[in-house]
């Protein structure tokens, strides 16, 4: 298969106490970048995440938030946690000792302090454990979407390859007459220019010269380049970068051949072949 680096999923979980929401959203990226949002209490939680996420995807720019609401209704439920009071107060009595003029905390301001309120019911360290739950259904959802995606993108791609052979083929009969033809208006004007030269002399100027208008080896790179870009699609997998390479060598035959051509249809073949290139990277870029 091929997957895609972008992609969105969500999965969410409600208790009697809270209620807990994990947001996955993906874009292209060179190389595996992933951001946490995270509440403070749930910071221990980072290191498993990210592991998770590090098994299941190798590139893109990746953002997972967790969403964290407490019960407005399930306050009977929270109690203040004494050693968090007991330390707020100490450091509460230090600055006072040192800034008598610091003003003392409001009730407001103590039950907001993070982790000051506890619950008897479900403890952190279980919630943490539904965010890791969380986390590994939303991954699987992200990866069926960039499955998706994926598959969309490989079909664009081998649209796009049967596009340029169709290219190839009809540039590809036109070589033999085109250097011919040229041959002999080579012959003519070198025989105007120079009078009476030996035949042999003639010859190696036009064979020269016409190696040098000779496209028949770029046309015969870019369709072994086609085939390679067809087969790496076909074996699927984390072929973002390998594609990227490809574009970049399709792209470099491409030009070699306008930059040689004698031959408004080649030379329009040429200009075809580099749009439908730059087209083929672009959506390239949005593979893993």
């Amino acid at each position: 298969m091929i997957f895609s680096m972008t992609g969105y999923a969500i999965a969410s979980q409600d208790t009697p106490y809270a209620s807990l929401s994990l947001e996955l959203r993906s874009v292209n990226n060179r190389y595996l970048d992933i951001q946490f949002r995270l509440p403070d209490d749930f910071r221990k939680q980072e290191i498993i995440m990210r592991e998770l996420i590090t098994s299941q995807l190798s590139r893109g720019k990746i953002e997972c938030r967790l969403n964290y609401s407490p019960v407005a209704n399930n306050t009977n439920t929270l109690q203040l946690d004494n050693a968090i009071f007991e330390k707020l107060l100490e450091l509460e009595q230090t600055v006072k000792a040192r800034y008598p003029t610091a003003q003392s905390l409001t009730v407001t301001e103590i039950l907001q302090w993070p982790g000051i309120l506890g619950n008897n019911n479900l403890p952190l360290d279980t919630f943490g454990e539904i965010s890791i739950g969380l986390l590994q259904t939303a991954l699987a959802d992200l990866r069926d979407s960039r499955t998706r995606e994926g598959n969309k993108l490989k079909f664009v791609l081998l649209e796009r390859i049967n596009q340029m052979r169709r290219l190839l083929e009809s540039a590809i009969p036109r070589i033999p007459t085109l250097i011919a033809t040229f041959e002999e208006k080579l012959r003519t004007r070198i025989e105007e220019a120079l009078g009476n030269l030996e035949d042999d002399r003639i010859r190696q100027e036009i064979t020269l010269f016409a190696s040098k208008i000779d496209v028949d080896e770029e046309l015969s790179r870019l369709q072994a380049h086609l085939d390679e870009v067809e087969r790496i699609l076909k074996k699927g997998g984390s072929v973002g970068k390998r594609l990227d390479f490809m574009m970049q060598e399709l792209n470099r035959e491409a030009n070699t051949l306008g930059s040689k051509s004698v031959d408004l249809e080649i030379s329009r073949i040429s200009m075809e072949l580099k749009v439908i290139i730059e087209q083929m990277r672009e959506q390239a870029q949005n593979i893993e």
